[in-house]
């Protein structure tokens, strides 16, 4: 493959490396565990962060194989550099295989087993999901939930600490939440372009409100989970003034509600996390969740 300034920025963009932001989920259990004075805990969450993002881009390349004739029929994929032809079959291919070597390379020499088995149910369920899960209806947002809290899984391993069932309940709603925002988009954009149906999805026009509905519904699930959380006793255990933690509940309630209230009014394109990742509002929303929780501690 021929190395120039334009064929690295295109490759850039063929593996999604901004996507790499989802990836910082395995961060989580070390800051709720109060680990980051743990140097070995850090180095062990870096390193496992770029395996996982390696092998997530080796996933994005191959979906992007399987899905593109549909992204050329839709009005933003089509720019990929494979839907587009700035990178060919045989290219996409030899760049897959070499994020998943770097991937598996990074686990050989430095990642404990656990992590390896996790990173390998990562990578059945993404490639099942790029070829199958993602066109049946609802087990496809099922599918991307698990996938998030996967992630936090693997971090707890790659940090040495316990993910409490809190969190993975917490997690669990949350995502479903988002991954229905991210199919409501799409619907919205389809109803846009006058289509009947979502390219390479099971979604129709009409289901336009009921993933809505159920999305929204399930986000505030989660923001329920994390007050009954915020009442138990490993929150007593970890923090000073866990009472002030009660505060971090507008913030979710507003950030579930502002994501949401964005996309019914046709301003979400990104998922929804690379979204949040460049939106103003959810980093002021961020920051104060960091600033409640540290006045906790």
């Amino acid at each position: 493959m021929q190395t120039s300034p334009s064929l690295i920025s295109t490759i850039v963009k063929q593996i999604r490396m901004y996507q790499w932001v989802k990836n910082l989920l395995i961060f989580i259990p070390l800051l709720l565990a109060h680990k980051t004075g743990d140097s070995n805990a850090i180095v062990q969450c870096v390193i496992g962060f770029f395996a996982l993002s390696f092998l997530a881009s080796s996933v994005y390349v191959l979906n992007d194989i399987a899905d593109v004739e549909h992204d050329r029929a839709h009005p933003r994929k089509r720019y990929r550099p494979l839907a587009s032809g700035a990178l060919s079959i045989s290219q996409a291919w030899i760049l897959m295989l070499s994020m998943l070597s770097i991937s598996s390379l990074l686990c050989f020499l430095y990642m404990p087993l656990n992590f390896v088995a996790w990173l390998c149910v990562y990578a059945c369920a993404t490639t099942l999901y790029s070829f199958v899960l993602k066109r049946i209806v609802l087990v496809d947002v099922i599918t991307l939930a698990g996938l998030y809290s996967l992630r936090m899984a693997a971090g707890g391993v790659a940090a040495g600490v316990e993910v409490s069932p809190w969190l993975l309940g917490f997690s669990l709603f949350l995502f479903i939440s988002l991954a229905f925002l991210k199919r409501y988009a799409e619907l919205r954009d389809m109803t846009e372009r006058e289509m009947p149906t979502v390219a390479g999805r099971g979604y129709h026009e009409r289901d336009a409100n009921f993933v809505m509905m159920a999305g929204t519904a399930l986000g505030f699930v989660a923001v329920l989970i994390f007050t009954l959380y915020v009442n138990g006793p490993q929150v007593q255990q970890l923090y000073s003034h866990p009472s002030r933690m009660w505060f971090i509940c507008p913030c979710l309630i507003y950030w579930v509600s502002h994501l949401w209230l964005t996309a019914y009014r046709g301003g979400m394109y990104d998922d929804p996390i690379v979204f949040a990742a460049r939106d103003y509002p959810s980093w002021i929303v961020g920051g104060l969740v960091v600033l409640i929780a540290i006045s906790a501690t």
